[in-house]
């Protein structure tokens, strides 16, 4: 049996809106993180995780797209981790598409999916505040 790996062709990254997005957040995810480290932790954790949500999405709007693909890729890893903690489905699968193709990603399909997280972050915010 042979092992094949194959990079998309260029151009065609797939950074169009999800046809069927996930939800915005699995309701359970904070209340899971509450047993595990107590409300005020938890209220503390999400409010930093807020903060450098949107200070990390302005940060991509400001970075040079050919000189920084490893950070896009790295910071984008980060944000899949922490948005998943907090049950954050539709954003932790736009940053996965982002490390995933931070190495080919173009700069227009880089603006898309650029805006599709942000309007992941603030759906996710306004939903939270919801609560």
């Amino acid at each position: 049996m042979f092992d094949a790996v194959f990079a998309p062709a260029p151009g065609a990254l797939d950074t169009a809106p999800l046809r069927e997005p996930e939800p915005l957040r699995e309701p359970r995810a904070f209340e899971a993180l509450v047993r595990e480290i107590g409300e005020d932790g938890a209220r503390e954790v999400r409010s930093v995780f807020w903060s450098e949500t949107s200070a990390r999405l302005q940060s991509f709007r400001t970075l040079a797209l050919g000189q920084h693909r490893a950070r896009f890729a790295r910071e984008a890893h980060s944000l899949k981790s922490t948005a998943r903690t907090f049950g954050y489905l539709r954003l932790a699968t736009l940053a996965l598409r982002l490390e995933s193709t931070a190495e080919a990603i173009g700069a227009a399909e880089l603006g898309d999916l650029l805006e599709q997280m942000e309007a992941a972050f603030i759906a996710a915010k306004a939903q939270e505040s919801e609560d």
